[in-house]
């Protein structure tokens, strides 16, 4: 593979669900060579990936694969991939539409197509993309973004969660049934908004009822602002498997600290996880102040909080960028998490969340890796612009940036960084 394109992918499979066991067949036994990256620990190494795993990892110059293709990553730090836990590709890069957006089928599909890619050249391989479903569109908007999923195999892996409007009293009715609808059609996350609902216990119940008949996890939208309602969500979550995940969360902030701190405490007990939007709410909830969720009180608490990207250039964010090391840079810089923590927020933990293996930079573990140009995370935070990304053990994507001072005296002198082209400039 020349380092220069990234490699393609295989044929595209039918659609499944997150995670382990989603009816996707094994890759091919390819061998791909990592050399000379810098790990956090401070190692330099060489990483040798095939057929989708670790295969090793060594010192620098160690590791010998005559036959397998090159990367040189001098110079670039590696890390676990990040996942993107909460996107919305239906309504993704309609910002700047004028009129009406339209919903038909081939415009979502490519909507949510392009916005995987956008989140694929950030570093994220895995996206959890929250889809409505109903009013007068139905089903078209799910089964867009499933076709997405299907396309994009093997460059990225896209879920889709189903997201209701109305699921109590009678006008209930239609949303149960069109979310029984969703799930056999692949939807493999039951979704929602409770606040929107007239009956907001008896939606997180409906929504729970439904993912235990079908095995599947729960992700709720909630603004987090009602403890009583979270007192009710956290009991009724307790337990459930494959496990229930919530947010934005940003009314949280909101509360008397006491009140947060109690309600943080049954979330941690019940084993609910919150993802927050460091970057901006998302369209799904009605703006009540833009307030990241108090994401230092919930993790000192013991709830496992991941961080999401949110609107992707929609009404919700008309500027959001999808970019998963932008949301640890705003967790690290005003929230008060060191440089590690707020990576592991968009990389281990958005992992956990959506029910994927656990990745670490060690022999046996999955190939989902971003390597970005620095040496340390607080740097990668701060101006990671190129960045090289491996998913399945492939590199599927690469971005390039170059910084170059015009020629004077006093770049010279100073002996400035500089990368790109070493002949004089113009």
């Amino acid at each position: 593979m020349p380092d220069s394109h990234p490699q393609q992918p295989p044929h595209s499979p039918r659609s499944g669900g997150e995670g382990a066991g989603s009816g996707v067949p094994a890759e091919p036994a390819t061998t791909l060579l990592l050399a000379g990256p810098r790990l956090t620990d401070g190692r330099t190494v060489d990483v040798r990936l095939s057929g989708g795993r670790i295969e090793a990892v060594g010192a620098a110059g160690s590791l010998a694969a005559p036959t397998a293709s090159r990367v040189d990553l001098s110079g670039y730090l590696l890390l676990p991939a990040p996942a993107e836990p909460h996107a919305h590709g239906d309504t993704a890069l309609t910002a700047d539409i004028e009129g009406p957006v339209s919903y038909a089928p081939e415009e979502v599909q490519r909507r949510a197509t392009e916005a995987a890619l956008l989140q694929l050249g950030h570093g994220a391989t895995a996206v959890r993309s929250h889809v409505r479903i109903g009013d007068a569109h139905g089903l078209r908007p799910l089964e867009a973004v499933l076709q997405a999923r299907r396309s994009l195999f093997g460059l990225t892996d896209l879920t889709a969660v189903a997201v209701p409007r109305l699921l109590t009293g009678r006008a209930g009715a239609d949303g149960r049934a069109m979310l029984r609808d969703a799930l056999k059609m692949g939807a493999a996350v039951v979704g929602g908004c409770p606040d929107l609902d007239p009956d907001p216990h008896g939606y997180a119940q409906a929504v729970l009822e439904l993912a235990a008949e079908h095995g599947c996890p729960v992700d709720l939208h909630t603004d987090g602002d009602d403890p009583a309602r979270l007192a009710g969500l956290a009991a009724m979550a307790r337990g459930v498997r494959p496990g229930v995940t919530i947010g934005p969360c940003g009314g949280l902030s909101r509360l008397p600290l006491s009140v947060a701190t109690r309600a943080a405490d049954q979330l941690a007990a019940a084993g609910v996880t919150v993802v927050c939007l460091p970057q901006g709410d998302c369209a799904a909830l009605e703006r009540r102040g833009l307030r990241t969720a108090p994401v230092r009180l919930l993790r000192s608490a013991g709830v496992r909080v991941a961080a999401g990207s949110g609107a992707l250039r929609d009404a919700g964010n008309p500027v959001g960028r999808g970019d998963p090391l932008e949301a640890a840079y705003l967790l690290a810089s005003q929230g008060g998490l060191r440089a590690a923590e707020a990576y592991e927020t968009v990389g281990s933990a958005a992992r956990e969340a959506m029910g994927l293996p656990r990745v670490r930079v060690e022999a046996g573990c999955p190939a989902e890796l971003l390597a970005v140009r620095g040496d340390r995370i607080s740097g990668v935070l701060s101006l990671g612009y190129s960045r090289i990304v491996i998913h399945r053990g492939r590199v599927v994507a690469r971005t390039s940036a170059v910084r170059e001072y015009c020629d004077s005296a006093v770049a010279v002198a100073l002996d400035l960084p500089r990368q790109g082209r070493m002949e004089p400039g113009p």
